[in-house]
């Protein structure tokens, strides 16, 4: 199955190597920014599931091909949830950011599930998703800290950069400490200690993160799909049904 010439309009420029990796080919050439022709789409134009896969370093190309994905299952249908799974050591804020402001910016809700590791701005997009649709798989690991960066030139322009690192810092502390909160259903984190918080690299386990606010849920098996709950229903209902003579 192929892609409609609207949604190929929404992925022109993406990176090659991120359509690969999300289960895709093209054979309209091998630039990162050529333009795509036929494209299959599984995991969109298939997946009655709508999966989105965060898989690997966040960077501009991986945040393009998010965001796409995000855009394009919100406008094929609006209120049907999206679950995107997130296995990253995070990377690029700006990019990340990117993935977020759409996630929150969409009217599709979307779930999120960590699945092997979410560290730094991966974290921050795992506790970013819809409100008790946030999960963890039970042996992924979990590494939240204050943004990294440095730079090199003269004592004006390190001046600059180091007050924008800190404007970075406290945007992603605003960040965790709504979603956090939220999860708890009551302002239970000041954002001094979110601050002193996410001051140093911390690793968390599912329980502790599940504990923290980061996720609402560790999984072991697939929760059921609607379809599924709903012939289960059926058959429960067919099997009590009375005996006529």
């Amino acid at each position: 199955m192929f892609l409609r010439p609207r949604t190929l309009r929404v992925l022109r420029g993406v990176s090659q190597q991120h359509v690969r990796a999300f289960g895709f080919s093209s054979s309209s050439g091998n630039s990162p920014m050529s333009p795509m022709g036929n494209i299959p789409m599984p995991y969109i134009e298939e997946s009655s599931e709508r999966i989105v896969v965060l898989n690997g370093e966040v960077n501009d190309y991986m945040s393009a091909s998010i965001v796409s994905q995000l855009l394009w299952l919100e406008s094929d249908t609006p209120d049907k949830p999206i679950t995107m799974y997130i296995n990253s050591p995070g990377g690029s804020v700006t990019s990340g950011m990117a993935i977020y402001d759409t996630m929150t910016y969409i009217k599709s809700p979307v779930s999120t599930v960590c699945v092997g590791g979410a560290a730094s701005m991966a974290a921050i997009l795992l506790a970013g998703g819809e409100a008790g649709k946030r999960f963890s798989l039970p042996h992924s690991s979990i590494m939240i800290h204050q943004p990294l960066g440095g730079t090199r030139g003269q004592a004006s322009d390190i001046m600059i950069y180091a007050n924008q690192i800190q404007k970075t810092r406290e945007q992603s502390n605003r960040i965790m400490q709504y979603h956090l909160n939220k999860a708890k259903g009551h302002e239970k984190y000041s954002l001094e200690e979110i601050n002193d918080l996410m001051e140093r690299d911390k690793y968390l386990s599912p329980e502790e993160a599940l504990e923290l606010g980061v996720i609402d849920e560790i999984l072991t098996k697939r929760p059921e799909s609607e379809q599924e709950k709903k012939e289960k229903e059926e058959k429960q209902g067919g099997g009590d049904a009375p005996q006529t003579s």
